[in-house]
């Protein structure tokens, strides 16, 4: 392509750092802050969530803590404290927080790992690449149909089963089509990212934030599904019309492209597309249905990474097999598969380290305290506004869905009752926070994993990416006032 040979352009405006020292400077920023913002902790019980454990906020248990300052907790933890106190983060509490958030989100890293090496023997038997470059054929003048196609598809993944960090792998793939179709790669990376985002955050039974949040609300599961379907299909709408208006501003002149003259990534060089044939189909065909099975299992048998990094793991063996690979040829593929992949994974580890120091200094139930706090006592269109916009700054700090319910809903369930809001509202509320700021904030590990594999800069995806969240929170609050209107169950 073109594109790839073109000079270089100077960029406009102030440029944002690496995204590895954006995060670094991001927990350093919250050690900083742990020095002034005040530590407090709600009690917490442990509670069987569905087929996870979670710890849950007892609501009305808050307690201000006592911030111990001592010399020695500059550079080092201040050591054993006692009930009822709490200490800023040290500078080695700041050095330790990314190793530990990369300890802390091994799960993650490893089914990354994981797929990145299934990923590679896929890609060494053709298979993938052959299917997309037929795809290129058959849709080469009906795009639109195309990403309309594989948006649903990918949206009703994330809104049905809350699939997310199951698509990174998909990025190279996804630059490929967008390459023979001839567009940049930020309108491949944006299908990629944006659809299944909408499906996790406008969901109708996501496991890991609707069921979740229903759970510890006390609400039927899956209830109110109703308006959570036209939901996601106006959020989906939106999208797909933002995705195809760039891609086809883009289409029209390529120097439009917010990418335009940078350096295409190693992930999008898959070379020669071959021709599709059977044992193509076959190898498509087995991952359909080993696919399959996985989303079965984590519903009905509670699976969870490991698990799900074995049924993939599964796939890879069954690839090399059908697709007549030799054994060091399936090593060497799963191997480069893996490498492609490292510092995308590492990136999760480093968004982790923002939560550790909040954690190590107690100020994040502080944060949660506070803020529900301002909402009581206002209207009830108000408040849930109000909740909309503390879910959506909370998930800077905290960007695990399932995390964000266990730590807000709690509180959010009683509150909502006292306010006159249906718990099912709050559920709403609760759900557009977390979900679709997760497009944009910089300490999404998935976002920012599928990023750098796609080469695409944080503040260049901001500036594409910024204005659909706009609209997208726009609409959420609309939703929200309708569900306060007539009382939604």
């Amino acid at each position: 392509m073109s594109e790839a040979a073109a000079p270089a352009v100077p960029q406009k405006g102030p440029r944002l750092p690496h995204v590895m020292a954006l995060l670094t400077i991001v927990v350093g920023v919250m050690s900083l802050l742990s020095w002034v913002v005040p530590s407090g902790s709600f009690q917490r019980e442990t509670v069987k969530v569905g087929a996870m454990t979670k710890q849950l906020v007892v609501p009305g248990s808050y307690a201000a803590l006592d911030k111990v300052f001592t010399l020695r907790g500059l550079l080092l933890p201040p050591g054993d404290l006692a009930d009822g106190q709490a200490a800023p983060v040290s500078l080695l509490g700041f050095l330790s927080a990314i190793p530990r958030g990369l300890e802390q989100s091994a799960d993650i890293i490893f089914f990354i790992f994981m797929m990145g090496g299934v990923f590679g023997i896929l890609q060494a038997t053709g298979a993938i690449t052959a299917a997309l470059g037929r795809l290129t054929e058959i849709f080469a003048d009906r795009v639109g149909v195309l990403v309309v196609l594989l948006g649903v598809l990918m949206g009703v993944g994330g809104s049905t089963l809350g699939m997310g960090e199951e698509f990174i792998p998909l990025v190279p793939l996804f630059l490929l089509l967008s390459k023979n179709l001839g567009y940049d790669r930020l309108f491949g990376l944006s299908i990629v990212v944006l659809t299944p985002g909408i499906g996790f955050a406008a969901a109708t039974t996501n496991p890991f934030t609707v069921n979740i949040a229903q759970r510890i609300a006390e609400l039927p599961l899956n209830s109110g599904w109703q308006l959570r379907v036209v939901f996601f299909a106006v959020c989906m709408t939106i999208t797909l019309i933002h995705i195809l208006r760039y891609g086809a501003k883009v289409k029209r002149d390529p120097k439009a492209s917010l990418v335009h003259g940078l350096p295409e990534p190693e992930a999008a060089d898959f070379g020669e597309v071959p021709a599709l044939n059977g044992r193509h189909i076959s190898i498509l065909a087995m991952c359909g249905l080993v696919f399959a099975g996985i989303m079965v299992a984590v519903q009905t048998e509670g699976w969870w990474l490991a698990e799900m990094g074995g049924g993939f793991f599964l796939m890879g063996l069954l690839a090399a097999v059908l697709g007549g690979l030799s054994l060091s040829r399936s090593t060497d593929a799963f191997l480069h598969g893996m490498k492609d992949m490292v510092v995308a994974a590492l990136v999760v580890g480093f968004a982790r380290g923002i939560v550790v120091v909040m954690t190590d200094a107690q100020i994040l139930d502080t944060l949660v305290y506070a803020a529900a706090s301002l909402l009581d006592g206002t209207s009830r269109h108000i408040a849930v506004q109000g909740m909309l916009f503390f879910q959506t700054i909370l998930n800077l700090f905290v960007p695990s869905g399932s995390g964000q319910a266990a730590v807000t809903m709690p509180l959010m369930a009683p509150l909502s009752d006292l306010l006159g809001i249906t718990r099912q509202t709050a559920v709403l509320a609760y759900q557009c926070g977390d979900g679709f700021s997760n497009m944009v904030i910089p300490t999404s590990g998935t976002l920012m994993a599928m990023l750098l594999m796609a080469g695409v800069p944080y503040e260049r995806w901001l500036r594409f990416a910024l204005p659909l969240v706009g609209m997208l929170l726009t609409t959420s609050a609309v939703f929200l006032a309708i569900a306060v209107a007539i009382g939604y169950q």
